[in-house]
């Protein structure tokens, strides 16, 4: 298979993956509505730049080993299902908005605090070494030079990045965020059952 039809088949497939409902997607929401479009832009940095982590150990083969391990794939369970956990959490303790105020009071956090939260996210996420193991299974061959692999790598990057700034984008919008907004509290109490319940199922479900 040569490059482009490579990119091709890459970009059908993980803007499929990207598209799906999963932490990834809950986390960018959770941020946006509740910090702007700026921390839901940083955390989809974050979690682009966490796919670098599935990609290298993908390309030099341990992805294949992580995935056939079982007892190691529940260790990455574990951290992966807490952390969505400890996130969730966080957004289920939300506070009603005081309707008087005109302006949301919201703690100032580090442009780097968001960048590491979709980074964690991302890189703890336990389904990550079975999707490349089979995506890069379709595309990769053992004479395939190391550029080229940079390239399927760095393309699978900016695809996520692409979506989720988008994402953050679209409810950024003004009329779209106060259409959410106006759930107010309740909206991250959802978001964070949504991504806590994530979490229960990643660590109750034990690798086969």
């Amino acid at each position: 298979m040569d490059l482009i039809q490579g990119l091709l088949l890459v970009t059908v497939i993980h803007v499929l993956a990207a598209a799906s409902p999963g932490p990834d997607f809950v986390l960018v929401s959770q941020q946006t509505l509740a910090n702007g479009k700026k921390a839901g832009l940083l955390c989809s940095l974050g979690i682009s730049l966490g796919l670098s982590i599935h990609i290298v150990y993908s390309v030099f083969g341990l992805a294949t080993v992580i995935a056939n391990s079982a007892d190691l794939l529940w260790i990455i369970k574990i951290l992966g299902g807490s952390y969505l956990v400890f996130l969730g959490w966080k957004g289920i303790r939300a506070k009603p908005v005081n309707t008087k105020t005109k302006v949301r009071s919201i703690p100032k956090r580090s442009s780097l605090k968001y960048i590491g939260t979709g980074f964690v996210c991302n890189a703890l996420n336990p389904k990550a070494p079975i999707y490349f193991v089979s995506l890069f299974t379709l595309v990769l061959s053992p004479e395939m030079p190391i550029y080229q692999l940079a390239v399927y790598g760095v393309w699978i990057m900016i695809i996520q990045l692409a979506w989720f700034s988008l994402l953050a984008s679209l409810l950024a919008y003004p009329s779209v965020n106060r259409m959410f907004r106006r759930a107010g509290h309740w909206l991250d109490r959802i978001l964070g059952g949504a991504m806590v319940l994530l979490g229960m199922k990643v660590i109750l479900t034990r690798a086969n």
